[in-house]
């Protein structure tokens, strides 16, 4: 669905850019709305465009042998289609509208276009690729050594952070499989949390009461991806 006014539509990746190529960039971008659990691609499916979410969120997932598992989350902070910016024609996640909202979408024919002649425009998604193999490389570690309940809280507060909300939808079910584990290892976790305060859960619906009690919980993995893009992106 298409929507018509631009004004109150803002993503960080293109407020960065230089007003000459943001201007070039906003005049093939389309603001769209993105229904909860809207499947953007799958895997092997040709990339038509680049989506650059401005309250919307969207979950990347590749499959494991048990099922599917989140890689990375894309909000208002960057872009879902980065392969455009170099060459590639097909997506080899799956992405999903984990938040609905609102986004900026871009043909990927327009996107290259513009990329072989906006210094600045490359520049940037350049450097947003380099902070999204670092949040990829830092998820691995991640899944690895951290508990549920830490990652769960950095989920949590990544999700919000995207959402610009503290109370979001969600159900135990689709929770554990973006974060790889079982369900009851999530309801366990969720039980802990609310127990102390920090959130409530109720018929699908997360809500944040501690932002600062959630940060003590998650992982050092949290702070760490929001410095990484502070850094390059400040």
């Amino acid at each position: 669905m298409l929507l018509q006014d631009r004004r109150a539509l803002t993503n960080k990746l293109i407020d960065s850019l230089p007003a000459a190529s943001r201007k070039r960039l906003l005049a093939v971008a389309e603001p769209v709305a993105l229904e909860y659990k809207r499947i953007l691609a799958t895997r092997g499916e040709a990339l038509t465009h680049a989506w650059f979410p401005t309250t919307a969120f969207i979950s990347l997932l590749v499959p494991g042998d048990k099922g599917r598992i989140e890689v990375a989350i894309v909000g208002r902070e960057g872009l879902f289609g980065l392969g455009v910016a170099f060459g590639v024609r097909e997506s080899d996640v799956e992405a999903i509208v984990q938040g609905a909202g609102t986004a900026l979408r871009v043909p990927a024919a327009d996107l290259r276009r513009l990329l072989k002649d906006d210094r600045a425009l490359r520049e940037r998604l350049d450097r947003y690729a380099y902070v999204m193999l670092t949040v990829l490389a830092r998820n691995a570690s991640c899944n690895r050594f951290h508990r549920v309940e830490q990652r769960m809280a950095r989920w949590l507060l990544m999700s919000a952070d995207r959402a610009q909300s503290a109370m979001f939808d969600i159900t135990h079910a689709f929770l554990a499989e973006m974060l790889g584990v079982r369900r009851v290892g999530v309801t366990t976790a969720a039980n802990k949390l609310q127990d102390q305060g920090i959130i409530t859960y109720s018929r699908g619906t997360v809500a944040i009461r501690d932002r600062d009690g959630l940060k003590r919980t998650a992982c050092s993995c949290y702070r760490e991806d929001v410095e990484t893009y502070r850094k390059h992106f400040s």
